[in-house]
């Protein structure tokens, strides 16, 4: 996961120069789409012979089911390394023309491919309807922690819109890279990306951390942070050096709700909504109890 964030941001510099003329690739997005498939929480990583999520084929998958989003989808594919064009079997000739080398035409529907594609590749780029994509895919949807990085642009190329899997999944920054490359704007709408302030799933991703936390815990946690309410956020190991690269990048100040701590023993359970905890020793038993349900803790790599 780490050399996945690594890879989105190390590709934003060149991607300044970008124009809709002529996009520039996004060297590395498809393997650190990958990465984070395969690493997002130590309770999460589940193998596919216990019933989670399958090893994928990986890559990027762009659907254009029109002419015009055909043309439009070239540019994406040329902008997105490795990506390739995906378009009903009467557009191949046209598909060619876009993208050559890169076309995958398929027979039958395309909520069909959508649902193949679903299980097999990292990120998809869809060029068509936002509530045409909503009802295709509706019948494939999983979790948060398998599907893929769902994507849509319109064809005139203006507005590029993370549709599923913003954080885990990684569509957030895939937009974001995307609408640099073709000059378009990324519309995010997930809560903590539009205030700018931290994403708790996302906290010190870039540096290679994992978290641990049940499905309820990080949802109060997360809703906790972005309503403002009291959390604390004790860090006893990892790098200090993760705001400015926390999702995707955060400017300002850390957000005013959160209280900084050095040691877990500081830190009054009764007073924060929730706790935010980097370490890597285990929770104490009488903080594991005031704390059920309301706890999330990083682990970043031990130092070598």
């Amino acid at each position: 996961m780490r050399d996945r964030l690594k890879a989105i941001r190390e590709a934003a510099a060149p991607l300044a120069e970008a124009t809709r003329d002529k996009p520039k690739a996004v060297p590395g997005l498809v393997a650190s789409l990958r990465a984070s498939r395969t690493a997002t929480s130590a309770e999460n990583t589940a193998t596919e012979a216990e019933g989670r999520a399958p090893a994928r084929a990986g890559g990027i998958a762009v659907v254009a089911i029109t002419k015009h989003g055909i043309a439009r989808a070239g540019e994406v594919v040329r902008a997105l390394s490795g990506a390739r064009l995906h378009v009903p079997e009467k557009f191949a000739a046209e598909a060619e023309a876009a993208a050559p080398g890169n076309v995958s035409p398929y027979a039958g529907k395309t909520g069909d491919e959508l649902g193949r594609l679903f299980s097999d590749v990292d990120g998809i780029v869809a060029i068509f309807s936002l509530g045409a994509l909503v009802r295709l895919i509706a019948p494939h949807l999983k979790s948060k922690e398998s599907d893929p990085a769902v994507v849509v642009l319109d064809e005139e190329g203006r507005f590029v819109i993370p549709m599923l899997s913003g954080h885990l999944g990684g569509a957030n920054a895939l937009a974001g890279r995307l609408a640099d490359a073709l000059g378009a704007t990324a519309v995010l709408t997930t809560a903590s990306d539009v205030r700018a302030t931290l994403a708790v799933d996302l906290l010190g991703r870039e540096l290679g951390w994992v978290f641990e936390a049940t499905h309820e815990a990080l949802v109060h946690a997360s809703a906790a942070v972005v309503n403002d309410e009291p959390v604390a956020l004790v860090q006893e190991a990892g790098s200090p050096d993760w705001w400015a690269g926390h999702a995707n990048g955060r400017s300002g100040p850390l957000p005013a709700n959160l209280a900084r701590f050095a040691r877990i023993e500081d830190v009054d359970p009764t007073r924060y909504a929730a706790v935010l905890w980097i370490s890597q020793r285990a929770l104490p038993a009488d903080y594991a109890n005031a704390l059920t349900g309301r706890c999330v803790i990083y682990r970043p790599p031990e130092a070598a």
